[in-house]
């Protein structure tokens, strides 16, 4: 279930922003929905257009960086999404402080291609160690088709 610590802020006057905390047990599932309904309402509530590939990218965004908090650290992650500058930010933090490795991209490897994902689909991508754990941070542009320009055409 969606974290016992779920919040949503909608006012009009600041970026839009929602934030949920997953413990062990969570279905993936529910953190897709989690960033379909802020979309959802960024849309509706700020009037900030929403293009349908980029509700898809920031739930496959979302799925793979808290699957990867799920799968490889201990306790709980916290998943937060922002709209600013254009873009929506998608934050996961966990508790694991073992900051995970980029591979690079090879078609015969079986797995382990979530962030090589996340960074190709990304306008930006970071990773920072925290007083605790980490937090890794993918921007998805609002404007612009980052997977057109990745296979060479304009959308």
């Amino acid at each position: 279930m969606v974290a016992q610590n779920c919040e949503q802020r909608s006012s009009t006057g600041d970026a839009p922003w929602a934030s949920a905390a997953f413990d062990r047990g969570e279905d993936i599932a529910q953190a897709r929905e989690l960033a379909r309904s802020f979309l959802g309402d960024v849309q509706t509530v700020h009037g900030i257009p929403v293009p349908g590939r980029v509700l898809g990218t920031v739930q496959l965004v979302v799925s793979e960086l808290v699957t990867n908090a799920r799968k490889y650290a201990p306790g709980p992650c916290l998943l937060t999404l922002r709209v600013e500058n254009g873009a929506v930010e998608v934050s996961v933090w966990d508790s694991e402080t073992a900051m995970p490795s980029v591979q690079a991209p090879d078609a015969t490897r079986i797995g382990q291609h979530g962030l090589e994902i996340v960074m190709a689909v990304s306008r930006g991508f970071s990773m920072h160690r925290e007083p605790v754990g980490k937090r890794i941070t993918a921007e998805v542009s609002l404007g612009e088709d980052p997977v057109g320009d990745i296979l060479g055409r304009r959308g």
